[in-house]
Parts: structure tokens; sequence; C-alpha cells
């Protein structure tokens, strides 16, 4: 079988302020809002892909019968994404990011020279932005 996957479609993260993520990831980062549900999720485009923020005391609950049926998901604890930046935003979106309250906790470059910048969401996320090169991607 040749390989299917050609690129991750959506990542989630897990947030039970979706204000706040929402507040966040739309105002601070910047991303586009496709949908939120009550306080049950809220999805933003970022590039190609989705990034999905659901409240994971809803999404553990079972699917009502009159709804599609995606099985209950969830998990405990901080996540983890990472985002694409192009080494020539870096200085500008640390800037940004300082500006907005949000902490830094990491600023450093790799064995391969790819920079990468660490901060939190709300939720305790554990948030990245890198340059593609980190995973030998071409540079944006």
């Amino acid at each position: 079988m040749t390989n299917a996957i050609a690129a991750i479609l959506e990542t989630a993260l897990y947030a039970r302020d979706l204000d706040a993520a929402e507040a966040f990831y739309g105002g601070i980062l910047g991303l586009e809002t496709i949908t939120r549900v009550a306080d049950r999720h809220v999805f933003f485009r970022c590039g190609d892909g989705i990034l999905l923020v659901f409240n994971p005391d809803e999404t553990a609950k079972p699917a009502a019968p009159d709804r599609l049926p995606v099985p209950a998901h969830g998990t405990n604890g901080p996540g983890h994404a990472c985002f694409r930046v192009a080494g020539d935003r870096m200085d500008g979106l640390r800037a940004h990011l300082e500006e907005a309250g949000v902490t830094i906790e990491a600023d450093f470059c790799w064995p391969n020279g790819a920079r990468s910048i660490y901060f939190r969401d709300p939720a305790g996320n554990s948030l990245e932005c890198a340059e593609p090169k980190l995973w030998g991607l071409e540079q944006d």
C-alpha cells in the first residue's frame, strides 16, 4: 500500500474556557474563527489546516442519537501544537506576543539552525512557533 496520508488536516487542543481560547487564538494569534458551538468547541483556520479547540468536559460525552456519530474524546492536562512561521517573521511575532502580555518560555535555535519560540495559551497548552526547516521542510 502506498502512503495515502498527505498531511495533518486538523489538530485538537482542549480548553475549558472557550471565551479565553477564542480571544487568544482569534484575537492575539489572529486565526480566523470558522465556527463555535456554545461551550463545546471553537474551530479556527490555520493556513491549510484547522485548529480545533474543544472543551474536554463536553467532548467526553457520547454523541446524541440525532447528531453525527463522532466518538467521545478528550484529554487531561496541557497539550502541544506547533505553528509554522517563516524565519523572517519570528522577531515580529515575538514582539507581538510580548506586547499582548504573553510570556515567552523559550526562544532558541535547534542544532539545524531552525528557531522555535514557546509560550502557553490561557488553558496552559504549550504552543510553539517554529521555522519549517526544523523538520527539513521548505522555508515559506
